[in-house]
């Protein structure tokens, strides 16, 4: 009995195939459904053919039939990479903290095949790094995965690169991402030449003079107090001497010479100096005995406030 209508369902949607007479198959152009079939049941779409005869007699078949069912299984792949985003450091952070973390995100879209944890390539200065290794803590949440990658030995002081790379279970893998933070747990050095500590004058101009450095994170920002009074901005030159200016007040005053380098880390130079613009007065003068004899010693006194 010859074949009268030949018709398949995908994705709930039924489509009429049309005879080939080139070939004697019966043929229709569908278009794939737009979400992977990742999370499906055997990661496929099913499909289920239908053919009726002249008679009205139909037979059926699906995608578990046990001759065909296997090519009646359409696979459907999303195209979309991976987002990897580098939450922590920021790049171009400069840090104290020498067993700094690093944060990251990994997300698929929405519906997509999802996040393969397994596919991970995390790299620290070229040396790398699995969702298995000791160092990497891997969170599902939503759509992916948060990360953390914590140093199991102290990092240098210096410029520190990350590499990050993964896959969805489509085989879509993302282009590297990469940031860079520098780590700085050493202070800046900084010398104050001048004043000495303690000085004593009557000019109340002081010039505060010295140089400071740090050789991770340079050039430092120094700042100068005058008895707790910020001076304004002191100018670093590029071999790191500095030249301050500030008015004394009468009295004794407290100098503070401050260096902090894009880690925060930071020295502080104190230095005391007294302004006494005030002239000696005599109070009383005497001598006695007077007059004295020839010869004779006398006791010259004199009272100064």
């Amino acid at each position: 009995m010859a074949i009268s209508t030949v018709r398949v369902q995908l994705n709930g949607v039924w489509h009429s195939l049309t005879l080939n007479p080139s070939n004697g198959k019966w043929e229709a152009t569908v278009t794939a459904p737009s979400v992977t079939s990742y999370n499906l049941t055997g990661h496929y779409y099913p499909v289920i053919a239908e053919a009726t005869n002249q008679a009205g007699t139909k037979t059926t078949i699906n995608a578990q039939d046990a001759a065909l069912g296997d090519s009646l299984r359409l696979e459907v792949k999303e195209k979309v990479k991976p987002v990897v985003t580098i939450t922590s450091p920021a790049a171009g952070a400069y840090i104290s903290n020498n067993s700094q973390s690093v944060t990251v995100q990994l997300r698929d879209e929405a519906g997509g095949s999802g996040v393969d944890i397994s596919t991970l390539s995390f790299k620290i200065d070229g040396v790398s790094y699995t969702n298995a290794s000791a160092e990497i803590t891997s969170t599902a949440v939503t759509n992916g995965y948060n990360v953390t990658f914590t140093p199991s030995t102290a990092m240098a002081d210096g410029l520190h690169n990350v590499e990050v790379q993964v896959s969805d279970f489509d085989g879509n893998r993302n282009v590297a991402v990469t940031s860079s933070f520098t780590v700085d747990t050493v202070p800046p050095t900084l010398s104050v030449t001048a004043p000495a500590n303690g000085l004593i004058t009557a000019v109340a101009a002081v010039n505060i003079t010295g140089t400071t450095n740090d050789t991770t994170s340079s050039p430092v920002v120094l700042t100068v107090k005058l008895n707790g009074t910020d001076q304004g901005a002191v100018t670093v030159g590029a071999d790191g001497s500095f030249s301050k200016t500030v008015t004394l007040a009468e009295g004794e005053n407290t100098i503070e010479v401050k260096a902090v380098d894009k880690a925060g880390k930071s020295t502080t130079v104190i230095r005391k100096a007294v302004l006494d613009t005030t002239s000696p007065q005599f109070v009383s003068a005497a001598i006695n005995p007077n007059p004295a004899d020839a010869g004779a010693t006398v006791i010259i006194s004199v009272e100064v406030k």
